[in-house]
């Protein structure tokens, strides 16, 4: 249930994506401006994200995700409805607001249906729900989109989140998320909480593999077109087939996250940052531009499994929730700000700098989790 929830948010945050030249030229704006729906979503899920977690944290978890599914089925229905480009932008905002309490509630909700050694593999399993989204759902309903219409897309979307909220109430079985104070003991805020370093850590590591990686990956398909010597009809093929490698890359991720939590982080961010690396220097024609893509989508696929593994393995029970919102947080800055430096670099030095750059920001992400290893395991204790 976990996993169909998770698909059914990340197909809506990212569904305007597939839908830019029909929404804009209804809605009379340029594509530019219907791009930037994904960014105020974004940046509402930054700027709210942890203060939501701390308003909402003696709520309970199951009916606080109904709720916010509820709040996504409407989000679509109002974009379906939009009259101007504003309201849409309205839309969106409240689609944000749901979107990064959602995720702290999530990940924590699977770290406490398994035991602790099965944590990995659990949050791969309901990661799964995010790989979907771009494999079927942002695509299927791009589909749509284009066949029947851009609103449409987003209705159906919207019964879609529905079915998923009907199954979430039926069926998922309710967590005790609020761990009582023994006897004797101060409740400590969560400022003071010894596991916060641990965390941190953690949300910087984040924070830069995935502005390296978004950095690139956000201008692939010019990239793949203008350097790459794909046929431009032919990038929705690579794209799907990427997201097709990730899916394997994130099976991998939980099948070996939790038997060794240390050296499955290290061996998949060096092999993303090498595969970019062979990208820049072979990605000069259409074949070594495919197997490359896969081998970087394999190796990037299970590192935010991982992460989200990492960082509840490191927060104490107390703080998983705000750990979770910390690191959801770092994940929307990264990805906006990947975003905005992949695009001044290639306004300023061009569209082949991207993989060099990528690549470099990728192995300082690395070194920074080999250096900060021994500083993280001894905070968490």
């Amino acid at each position: 249930m976990l996993t169909g929830a998770i698909f059914a948010s990340v197909s809506s945050e990212f569904l305007p994506t597939g839908l830019l030249p029909e929404m804009a030229a209804e809605l009379g704006v340029s594509e530019s401006r219907i791009g930037l729906l994904v960014t105020v979503f974004a940046g509402t899920v930054v700027l709210t994200t942890a203060p939501l977690t701390v308003l909402t944290r003696n709520y309970s978890r199951k009916w606080l995700m109904v709720v916010l599914l509820g709040v996504f089925a409407l989000t679509n229905v109002l974009c379906a409805i939009a009259p101007s480009y504003e309201f849409l932008v309205g839309a969106r905002i409240v689609g944000g607001l749901a979107h990064g309490l959602f995720w702290a509630v999530t990940g924590p909700y699977a770290a406490r249906l398994v035991p602790r050694h099965q944590l990995a593999r659990a949050i791969s399993v309901t990661n799964a729900g995010g790989t979907l989204a771009f494999i079927l759902g942002v695509p299927l309903a791009t589909f749509l989109g284009h066949a029947l219409g851009w609103r449409l897309a987003f209705g159906a979307m919207a019964a879609v989140v529905v079915v998923f909220l009907v199954f979430v109430i039926v069926y998922l079985p309710p967590v005790a998320h609020i761990v009582p104070l023994t006897t004797g003991e101060i409740a400590v805020p969560a400022r003071k909480d010894r596991s916060l370093p641990a965390v941190l850590i953690v949300c910087v590591a984040v924070v830069l593999v995935i502005t390296g990686h978004n950095t690139f990956y956000t201008y692939i398909a010019p990239w793949a077109i203008q350097i790459g010597g794909v046929d431009e009809a032919g990038v929705s093929g690579l794209l799907f087939v990427y997201g097709a490698a990730g899916a394997i890359g994130l099976a991998l991720g939980g099948a070996f996250g939790d038997r060794f939590p240390r050296g499955s982080v290290n061996v998949a961010l060096a092999g993303v940052a090498l595969s970019v690396l062979a990208l820049a220097v072979f990605g000069t024609s259409a074949l070594p531009v495919v197997i490359g893509m896969i081998v970087w989508s394999i190796f990037f696929g299970g590192v935010p499994a991982l992460m989200h593994t990492r960082v509840l393995h490191s927060a104490s029970e107390r703080i998983r929730d705000l750990a979770a919102a910390w690191l959801t947080t770092a994940f929307n800055v990264a990805i906006g700000g990947g975003a905005l430096l992949g695009g001044v670099l290639l306004d300023q030095f061009g569209i082949a700098v991207l993989p060099w750059i990528a690549s470099a920001i990728i192995a300082a992400a690395l070194a920074f989790v080999l250096a900060s290893d021994r500083a993280r395991l001894a905070a968490h204790r």
